[in-house]
């Protein structure tokens, strides 16, 4: 038996535009609402999000039994964090701050089983394999995998095209809010050197072939950033969804 097909990646390698939301409340039961809510993906944020190990666990066995895909984004790039991640069965996963073409090798190999890559043995004992039952997932995982990296700094976007060309980069996504700040414009995401360099990236990427991924929190923005060749779009996150939604109620209290 190999290890379970990720149907996210299979879209995303057809161009296919997949929408997700950001889970930042480390709570198996947001996961759950989130994932039965139509989502294509849900993504566990580990890197500002209060999570753990545990807590990720707990959202990826909520998300199990929902339409939606898991996808983990990590605190950063470090092998064993990434191993960690992986025997927990999540098979996309995005790394920030990646800056040049060997942090993105080191990921991209961090990854992945020898062969391709330096990733621990030991799935066997992990729920990745379903604790021994895929007898297979060792020689098959590393098909299943999709990575993406983040690229939100000025020297990122200096070697787009290197981080683009990495064997086993699959996708590039910009993260707005830290590119701005680095470039200069701190909470200004719509500046046009910002917008200038994103539109730089998407460009490369998608002439390297690579996937497109990003958030924004502005519904009039969706079309526009698919419109320029995002295929991995993030929505907003559960967080501010709840503070406006509650807002919005309490607003209209007697």
């Amino acid at each position: 038996m190999p290890a379970p097909i990720n149907a996210l990646k299979s879209a995303l390698e057809n161009g296919e535009v997949q929408s997700g939301v950001w889970l930042t409340l480390a709570h198996g039961a947001t996961a759950e609402i989130a994932g039965k809510a139509g989502f294509d993906w849900c993504l566990i944020d580990g890197e500002h999000g209060p999570n753990t190990l545990t807590t990720i666990a707990a959202q990826l066995q909520a998300l199990a039994g929902t339409p939606a895909q898991a996808v983990v984004r990590v605190p950063m790039g470090d092998d064993w964090m990434l191993k960690q991640v992986l025997d927990l069965g999540v098979q996309t996963v995005v790394v920030p701050m990646v800056n040049t073409a060997q942090q993105a090798a080191q990921v991209a190999a961090a990854v992945r089983y020898p062969g391709t890559g330096s990733r621990g043995m030991g799935a066997v004992l992990a729920r990745a394999s379903g604790y021994g039952e895929i007898v297979d997932y060792v020689s098959s995982a590393n098909d299943q995998i999709f990575l993406f990296v983040q690229i939100e700094s000025a020297q990122a976007v200096e070697n787009v095209d290197a981080i683009a060309a990495t064997p086993g980069v699959d996708g590039i996504f910009v993260g707005p809010a830290d590119l701005s700040a680095d470039m200069g414009f701190v909470g200004q995401m719509d500046a046009p050197e910002v917008t200038a360099a994103i539109d730089h990236v998407y460009a490369r990427t998608k002439a390297a072939g690579k996937a497109i991924g990003t958030i924004t929190f502005d519904p009039s923005d969706f079309q526009s950033q698919i419109d320029r060749g995002v295929t991995f779009l993030g929505l907003g996150g559960d967080s501010f969804v709840l503070q406006t939604g509650l807002k919005a109620l309490a607003a209209k209290a007697p």
